[in-house]
């Protein structure tokens, strides 16, 4: 028998990455999403018996009538330029959204891996992110209502496997980058690479000194898949440690690219934060992950992705 899985949010970016995972190990999966910020584009490659895609809103009551072991979290708007259009919707995904999931994942006795954050940490006094930080949040900025979205999404996972039993995991999901990633969607690689492949100026907030890391999209599925299957219920980092300046990875791309562009510097957007880089300690430790896929080998891969794509808007 196949096992089967709930992805919300299967038609995102990284939510379709893991339908593609969990089809290769023989899964059946359900993919739920109401293309909201994701794109059939995505999925069209794999539409099959054991793909059923799903066209909903997940902070409305959802039935699924078959039996299902696994359910990945991951409906939201997650870029800022999403977030900061569709405030109601981020929170409400968020809260409602993760609470359905949840009572789907209790009836259905599934395990319930929720995408969290690196957001939770808001513009952090501690670096690199340790799990056990409670992080620098505004919760009333511009960014808050996804931060508060994601922190409110942790808790009540927690509560319901506390009090409810359910069988829960949380990863904190840091920056991730790879083919399938919206040109036009505010973050700082997709832009970058558009910008340099159409010759346009580079755009950079601030002076570029803030500080990322970034992990390439296949890294990210297999840690998130091993952790679902460890029996740890705590936010876990998933993330790449090797951190570089904003001005950095624009200067690695218009190198790579060998674009003639401009880089430009525009101000800085409030509450962006000034550090972003994971403690991958516990994800070493648990799951004995670590990434694999160098920054030259992941951007030359997301570059060739661009290119072929560079007019459509995904």
């Amino acid at each position: 028998m196949k096992k089967k899985a709930l992805v919300t949010g299967g038609a995102g970016f990284i939510g379709s990455h893991i339908c593609d995972y969990l089809l290769k190990r023989d899964f059946k999966i359900y993919c739920v999403d109401n293309i909201i910020t994701g794109s059939l584009e995505n999925i069209e490659h794999i539409r099959s018996s054991d793909f059923v895609y799903i066209n909903h809103d997940i902070t409305q009551h959802l039935e699924i009538n078959d039996n299902i072991e696994y359910i990945f979290h991951f409906a939201s708007p997650a870029s800022p330029i999403d977030y900061l259009q569709l405030p109601i919707q981020t929170l409400k995904v968020g809260s409602l959204g993760t609470h359905n999931v949840l009572g789907l994942a209790k009836a259905k006795r599934a395990k319930m891996i929720l995408a969290s954050t690196s957001e939770v940490y808001g513009d952090p006094k501690v670096h690199p992110q340790v799990e056990e930080y409670w992080g620098n949040v505004n919760p009333v900025g511009p960014r808050g209502v996804y931060d508060e979205a994601k922190r409110f999404a942790e808790a009540i996972t927690m509560a319901y496997h506390r009090q409810q039993g359910v069988n829960t995991r949380i990863v904190r999901i840091f920056n991730t980058y790879g083919p399938r990633m919206r040109k036009n969607d505010g973050r700082a690689i997709p832009a970058f690479i558009t910008q340099a492949l159409e010759g346009k100026d580079i755009t950079v907030f601030g002076d570029g000194s803030q500080t990322r890391s970034f992990c390439y999209i296949s890294d990210m599925v297999d840690g998130i898949f091993r952790l679902a299957q460890t029996n740890y219920h705590f936010p876990l980092n998933i993330g790449n440690p090797t951190e570089m300046s904003i001005l950095e990875l624009a200067k690695k791309i218009k190198s790579i690219t060998g674009s003639s562009s401009k880089i430009v510097f525009h101000d800085l957007p409030v509450d962006d934060p000034t550090v972003r880089r994971p403690d991958t300690t516990k994800a070493k430790k648990i799951l004995s992950w670590q990434p694999s896929v160098s920054f030259e080998e992941g951007m030359n891969k997301t570059i060739k992705w661009f290119k072929e794509n560079i007019n459509g808007e995904n």
